[in-house]
């Protein structure tokens, strides 16, 4: 009974890393993606407007979670 506990537990786990490594490769995939449109245009960066205070402002990796 205590295997197949620690079996379900291993799968959990598992399954868990499987989740963040797609989220995260995805984020990656999203960011490089980005750099390349922006190296094929000469862009220096994407502008974002903040909603709160309506200026507009490069954005950053942060900004993207």
């Amino acid at each position: 009974m205590v295997q197949i506990l620690l079996f379900i537990a291993v799968l959990i786990v598992g399954w868990m890393g499987y989740k963040r490594f797609l989220k995260e490769a995805e984020r990656v995939s999203k960011s490089v993606r980005r750099q390349e449109k922006e190296s094929e245009t000469g862009a220096q960066g994407t502008l974002v407007k903040d909603p709160k205070t309506g200026e507009y402002r490069l954005e950053r990796d942060e900004d993207e979670q």
